[in-house]
């Protein structure tokens, strides 16, 4: 059967020429039914990109739809026929509104169905036409796929459709030029003797009035690109975003100009990594940003950070597994202690010792211990990432563990109770949502105050505020999440276009966060909102789901309250910072303050002695020995992170000046200040 017979079988076509559908001109005109493509030969490639997995086809199918009546339609290949007769088939579908020559993505999807097939889902209005167009970027092989008619689905939250002018390889969505607006970030590429090297970065820059503009940085000749997955964050503490490339064979760091115009430093690692997820975070907590990422067949990898522009590379000891397994990490906070730990998703078919999650407990002192049986997160769930959240506002890490497929089981939607996680899926929504994904993020997308979910099936599961979920709908995949018209409301960018949320009405606050102790993007800090209905947390990350880089500050849908009451900031450094009554329905920056965190020192007696000193400081009154001890110089630099031996610390390797030291107690940090002589 060739790829027109389903049609002239079903009455649908008179004489039409030979690969007619091939282009978008051409186009095949199709109803509700079943169809099979015998081959992707069509010399117009699908453009825009409307699906993950970049811009690498080739070749493409076009076909052109219209609806006879208000209907939801499903475009997909997940299909008996499919799964039977090719297993292993990965199909990657694209949909279009517009004209050929000027097409605007309205849905597509890569990975959405079982396997590697793929389901759209959308809603049209009567008489309103789409192109549905498949590429060969996974492969070119004949495939059946069902366009499928049904009622209408509501929507608690919509999106318009809006091309921005960027290039390249879409991972992020940051802030790129300090001016308080999410900017999309495109990795630029160029095959050269079978090498494809990164060649520049393309930045389309959210401009005050609304809309884009693009800029494109050459870069060196890289011999990676973020195949895998990109996280962003300022490394070498310049004030400008650096990003971390993870490919299929190593990383790389590469480094904002001091003026933020360009990226002329570049350093790639030797070391063989078959990279999943990145992320940045101050893995030892000495105020500087470090990296690290997830390694597909070996144990996972880091690079600390030196403070002088170099990096220590190291592997093990943050998943050890010697057949990696290890895909989708994520740094939380699980256990509210004020530092922060390490989740990874895991998944290598049916080897449960490899694909077990684990959870690694941060001890404090550097050092990570994993817990996941002690806290009934050791699954074998078949998951490449999870979405860690508040989703019932009690002030603690809830967690969404999204499978990736159904063969380990499935979605587990786990309540933090302290001691343990409960396994809370049963009624919650995702028990009965057969939607798969690598990708899970979290974000309030609707502004209620109640984080949601998107994973699978181009849909958001909105949180119904009692740790139920109900799906909607959105007919695209998830991918890279910010505010990208700067009205309050989290969009998301997918391929060249930004997903746009209509809102709803509901207030907000959005908090950005600058350390000078910590890290400068604050990697790690742990943000609570207050308002009369009660209070939110949420946490600065660098890198969540699995590929892709989202928005580095804090955001939170309000519903209907009118103010907020009071916004604390845990910075990773332990300093906490309180702003009352700020304004909302824009952004709140602080920056960490040393002093705001200083405890009253008649509550929490603390004496140093001598003072001067030459060496050795001894300290005297009530304070957490098993806690780090931290000395800051006077511009707020960590010089000297170590643990009280008795009652003393050793402060000969200070030059001479005025220093401050910093200890735990139970009612959080206490300063001091010395002299060194």
């Amino acid at each position: 059967m060739n790829k027109l017979s389903a049609l002239f079988a079903a009455g649908l076509l008179g004489t039409l020429p030979a690969l007619a559908q091939d282009n978008c001109l051409t186009a095949i005109p199709i109803t509700a039914g079943t169809y099979v493509v015998d081959t992707i030969d069509g010399p117009e490639v699908p453009q825009p990109v409307c699906a993950s997995g970049g811009n690498t086809a080739t070749r493409g199918e076009w076909y052109v739809y219209t609806a006879p009546a208000d209907v939801s339609v499903t475009v997909t290949s997940d299909l008996p026929e499919n799964v039977a007769v090719t297993p292993g088939l990965d199909t990657r579908v694209h949909i279009y509104t517009g004209t050929c020559g000027a097409l605007t993505c309205y849905d597509g999807d890569d990975d959405n169905g079982s396997g590697y097939l793929s389901i759209a889902l959308f809603n049209l209005q009567a008489g309103q036409s789409v192109y549905i167009a498949w590429d060969n970027r996974w492969n070119a092989r004949g495939f059946s796929f069902s366009v499928i008619e049904g009622e209408p689905f509501s929507e608690a939250v919509s999106f318009t459709n809006v091309s921005v002018p960027v290039t390249g390889t879409l991972r992020a969505v940051v802030d790129m030029n300090n001016d308080g607006l999410d900017d999309v970030v495109g990795m630029n590429s160029e095959t050269i003797d079978n090498v494809t090297y990164t060649t520049g970065v393309t930045i389309a820059y959210q401009q005050p009035g609304g809309g884009f503009s693009a800029q494109t940085f050459p870069t060196a000749q890289i011999p990676n690109t973020p195949s895998w997955s990109l996280c962003a964050g300022d490394l070498d503490g310049n004030g400008w975003n650096d990003l971390m490339i993870g490919g299929g064979s190593k990383v790389t760091l590469l480094f904002a100009d001091a003026d933020g115009n360009g990226f002329s430093t570049d350093t790639t690692y030797s070391q063989y990594i078959f990279c999943q997820r990145t992320n940045l975070v101050d893995i030892n907590n000495d105020g500087l940003l470090d990296a690290f990422s997830c390694h597909d067949v070996q144990p996972n990898v880091y690079f600390l950070n030196n403070g002088n522009g170099s990096f220590t590379f190291y592997q093990g000891g943050l998943g050890n597994t010697p057949g990696g397994g290890n895909y989708g990490s994520i740094w939380t906070d699980f256990d509210s202690d004020g530092d922060v730990d390490l989740f990874i998703a895991k998944c290598r078919g049916g080897n449960q010792v490899v694909s077990t999650d684990q959870l690694h407990r941060n001890n404090g002192d550097g050092t990570y211990t994993e817990v996941a049986a002690q806290y009934n997160l050791a699954n074998f769930t078949q998951t490449w990432s999870s979405a860690w959240g508040d989703y019932d506002n009690d002030g603690d890490m809830d967690v969404m563990v999204g499978a990736s497929s159904f063969s380990s089981g499935g979605h587990k939607l786990l309540r933090n109770d302290g001691n343990t996680f409960t396994d809370v899926t049963a009624g919650s929504g995702f028990d009965t949502f057969t939607g798969t994904n690598i990708e899970h993020v979290t974000h309030d997308f609707n502004n209620d105050g109640w984080l949601d979910i998107m994973g699978g099936a181009n849909t958001i599961m909105m949180n119904n505020g009692d740790m139920t979920f109900t799906p909607n709908p959105v007919g695209f995949d998830v991918s890279s999440v910010g505010d990208l018209d700067n009205d309050g409301y989290m969009d998301i960018q997918t391929g060249a276009t930004a997903r746009i949320n209509n809102g709803v009405g509901n207030n907000y606050i959005r908090v950005n966060l600058v350390g000078t102790v910590s890290n400068k993007n604050a990697i790690g800090a742990r943000v609570t909102v207050t308002t009369a209905s009660g209070s939110q947390i949420r946490e600065i990350r660098s890198g969540d789901g699995f590929r892709f880089m989202s928005y580095l500050g804090a955001h939170f849908g309000l519903g209907t309250d009118e103010e907020v009451l009071q916004v604390t900031v845990r910075f990773p450094s332990g300093i906490v910072n309180v702003v009352d009554n700020p304004a909302i329905n824009g952004t709140l920056t602080v920056v960490e303050d040393i002093n705001t965190s200083v405890q009253d020192l008649a509550k929490q007696p603390l004496v140093l002695f001598p003072v001067p000193t030459a060496d050795i400081l001894f300290l005297s009154g009530d304070y957490s020995s098993n806690k780090p001890v931290r000395v800051f110089d006077t511009n707020g630099k960590l010089v000297v992170q170590t643990m009280v031996t008795g009652n003393h610390i050793n402060v000969g390797g200070l030059v001479p000046g005025i220093y401050v030291l910093e200890v735990q107690t139970a009612d959080g940090p206490v300063q001091r200040s010395f002299a060194k002589d």
